[in-house]
């Protein structure tokens, strides 16, 4: 029998799936895992790929790395905000402990900076998150078992709410 998450991150980039997820993990005593970590296993960067291969690839890159994980980690997996793109990966997590850390846009400018690093932020910033929001939003919570809005939170907090929705603090 395979493996299976304990509990899998969703949300836009820059909402702290990274770092809530290495707290949840170490208190939870399991695992942890980041699908964005394909990027050293490509040895390149997402921007690059995205530059040379474009989005279509990465997301092939992507795809591969999530469903691997589904079926082999058993600790805390994050995925990356895109991932839920795919309706196969969604597919996958049915059935799955979802947490889909949401955050609003004046969050997002102040934790990411919505800087031209992320490749799909490169021209007007807030506007393509809004509409990036706006088309993977209902995805996020199509999938999820719980949202914790992370607004204004620490990593703590987001992470103590998220142990508490999931009904995980004995587990």
């Amino acid at each position: 029998m395979s493996a299976a998450p304990l509990v899998v991150l969703v949300g836009p980039m820059g909402v702290g799936k990274s770092t809530v997820g290495q707290l949840l993990a170490e208190l939870l005593g399991v695992g942890y895992r980041d699908t964005d970590d394909i990027v050293s296993e490509q040895g390149r960067s997402i921007a690059e790929i995205f530059v040379d291969e474009g989005e279509p690839a990465f997301r092939a890159i992507e795809k591969r790395a999530v469903h691997q994980a589904l079926a082999d980690h058993d600790g805390v997996l994050a995925l990356g905000g895109g991932a839920i793109l795919d309706e196969d990966t969604r597919a996958s997590l049915a059935g799955q402990r979802v947490v889909y850390l949401s955050m609003d846009v004046e969050e997002a400018v102040k934790r990411t900076g919505l800087n031209a690093a992320r490749p799909l932020f490169a021209v007007n910033p807030r506007k393509q998150w809004r509409e990036l929001m706006e088309a993977r939003s209902r995805l996020y919570e199509e999938v999820a078992t719980v949202v914790v809005a992370t607004d204004g939170l620490t990593p703590e907090e987001v992470t103590e709410v998220a142990l508490n929705a999931l009904e995980l603090k004995d587990a």
